[in-house]
């Protein structure tokens, strides 16, 4: 924090400056418990003005107060009545807080709730819940703990219930309004919208209305400096922020999802922070603080699982194999003709070959992990990665980290690993249209890393690989799309998977498709653009779905053909220059393949 906002801060907590200039006992240290309470809910629409309340007063709100009902823009399911909200004034803001079961929602019961403490420090707690919109009761306890320091607030919570423990919302109002930043990225004016995010991967709903967060910060710019919110959890956990405005100010859930594979009737809801900063590098190198001691991030200069090839690399090219149909874009010994020929425009050992769909039709063969007999079957599998050897070529096969053909035989065998989202619900891979009859197709099971049967499974096909084909690296798809499943921590899964077998082939470089925050400490490259935030701890290239030369093929990928860019050749400025080859490229645009390859060798200084 900015000595300038420390300062600011100071002033207001002394009651000089601001709207909350009123100076009580607790602002002044002198701890006493706390009973006071307003007991009428403000007027919906309106904003509460937090500050006039003294520190632990129990405002009497409701699901509706201080936002736009209806929504004056894009809203999200919501309650079509008024849920208890009682909140605690604490700083600029008050804190609520609901519970969430396998069956219900639970809040507060006003009448259980007691709160003591000063302005520094609260504790609120709650010895019983309500339901049906505060029609019925339910036994329960809530613990709360919020420490202020200047501008900033952090606090956490322990929950009993009887039964199992879904997931905890925070809710905090007088929020201020302003651009919106998720997850780190830009800002934006959502105008009058409600926007909900999740971490990460949607928090296990890809399709759902939000948005995805590869780290668990929200930011608001506003006219002076920047508001934040960000979760202090030590585990890869989903988190979800939901923002409903009203005239000049948020109510904002930070939402936790407890593990779904734990059925636990108490549980401690890890820390949040929220705060005010001069502006968004200092919110982010506050949240960046806690990321890279809670997951282990190393700077890209300093990662001992980077191989020295990967460190030299100039260029990656995807070498499309074979689409979901059987429609052969490029056979083994065809794949190999493209390398001898590339060998003579760059040194080998400055590319990385990427080989998606080298074990059959894309996808539909998952996860046999086999060499493809169509395509050249093991000999000419052998030949192409002895020979991409010798040109000096690094080559790294594909794996879909989470995809299995339920119609394979060996479906049975690893059936038990299906992912299955907290309610239980079984999770597929059924929003793709593969076979273009305008329905999205479901014969792909969402597998879980966290699952023995599972992880075995695809650990032995990799390894086996390794040991037949001395492959340089491998390639998880979908790598980041974390689900809380049921059956077993999904991240954890992922990184055993990844840590076993770096420590059986400490040479074979481990690359991802896409990351959120935590996949950073143990995966060093991934194939997708990162941003400046990111590219501190990993590198990354363009995806197999880029547009190739020419028509702009995507190749194996479903989404058929974009826009090859014939002025910037279609390369990502903060990408290592990629190279699509589809059916045509090398025969009908390599002139294009040429030019491709010599951006690559001047953006590596290789003359």
């Amino acid at each position: 924090m900015s000595d300038s906002v420390s300062r600011r801060e100071w002033l207001k907590t002394m009651g000089l400056v601001g709207a909350g200039a009123l100076v009580t006992p607790d602002a002044l240290h002198v701890p006493a418990p706390i009973a006071t309470h307003v007991s009428t809910p403000p007027t919906v629409g309106a904003v509460v003005a937090t500050a006039r309340y003294a520190p632990g007063t129990i405002i009497d709100l409701v699901s509706t107060s201080e936002i736009f009902i209806p929504p004056r823009g894009n809203g999200f399911q919501k309650f079509s009545f008024d849920f208890p909200e009682p909140s605690v004034a604490f700083g600029d803001y008050t804190f609520g807080f609901l519970v969430f079961t396998g069956e219900n929602t639970y809040g507060l019961d006003r009448a259980a709730m007691k709160v003591s403490g000063n302005g520094d420090a609260l504790t609120i707690v709650c010895d019983r819940f309500v339901w049906a919109g505060g029609q019925q009761t339910a036994p329960g306890r809530l613990t709360a703990s919020l420490r202020r320091n200047g501008a900033t607030i952090e606090w956490d919570a322990v929950v009993e219930m009887e039964r199992p423990v879904k997931s905890v919302t925070t809710i905090v109002r007088s929020v201020p309004r302003g651009h919106v930043s998720l997850g780190g990225g830009g800002f934006n004016d959502p105008h009058d919208n409600e926007l909900l995010a999740g971490y990460a991967f949607g928090a296990g709903d890809l399709n759902g209305p939000g948005g995805s967060m590869t780290t668990p910060l929200l930011m608001i710019q506003t006219a002076s400096d920047v508001f934040y919110v960000s979760s202090l959890d030590n585990h890869m956990r989903p988190k979800r922020f939901y923002l409903a405005p009203g005239d000049t100010s948020y109510r904002v859930e930070a939402v936790y999802e407890h593990d779904g594979w734990r059925e636990d009737k108490r549980v401690s809801v890890p820390s949040w922070r929220l705060g005010r900063v001069a502006n968004e590098q200092d919110a982010i190198a506050l949240h960046m603080q806690h990321i890279e001691k809670a997951f282990g991030l190393k700077s890209w200069e300093t990662r001992t699982d980077v191989p020295a090839w990967m460190r030299n690399l100039a260029m990656v090219t995807t070498l499309h194999g074979m689409h979901y149909t059987g429609y052969m874009f490029n056979d083994f010994a065809k794949q190999l003709e493209i390398l001898r020929w590339m060998a003579t425009q760059i040194p080998g050992d400055r590319v990385l070959v990427f080989l998606p769909a080298w074990d059959g039709r894309y996808y539909w063969d998952y996860p046999t992990y086999k060499v493809s007999d169509r395509m050249g079957g093991e000999e000419g599998f052998r030949r192409l990665i002895d020979e991409g050897h010798k040109l000096g070529f690094r080559m790294m096969p594909m794996y879909g980290t989470n995809a299995a053909n339920t119609k394979l035989p060996s479906w049975p065998g690893i059936a038990s690993a299906v992912t299955k989202k907290i309610d239980g619900n079984v999770y597929n891979i059924d929003w793709v249209d593969w076979n273009n009859d305008r329905h999205g197709d479901g014969w792909l099971a969402y597998m879980n890393l966290g699952a023995d049967a599972w992880r075995e499974h695809l650990e032995g096909r990799i390894a086996d690989m390794i040991t037949q084909y001395n492959v340089d690296a491998y390639f998880l798809d979908i790598v980041g799309g974390h689900v809380n499943s049921t059956n077993g921590d999904m991240h954890e899964g992922t990184r055993r998977l990844v840590e076993n077998l770096r420590a059986k082939y400490p040479q074979v470089a481990c690359v991802g498709e896409m990351p959120y925050d935590a996949l950073h400490g143990f995966i060093p490259m991934f194939q997708v653009g990162l941003g400046p935030l990111w590219s501190k701890y990993s590198h990354a290239y363009q995806h197999l779905s880029s547009p190739a030369p020419g028509r702009g093929s995507s190749g194996v990928h479903e989404s058929g053909f974009g826009h090859f860019n014939a002025e910037t050749l279609s390369l990502s400025p903060r990408s290592i220059p990629t190279l699509q080859v589809v059916d045509d490229t090398f025969t009908r645009h390599r002139d294009v393949m040429t030019a491709i390859i010599q951006r690559a060798k001047q953006r590596a200084g290789i003359v």
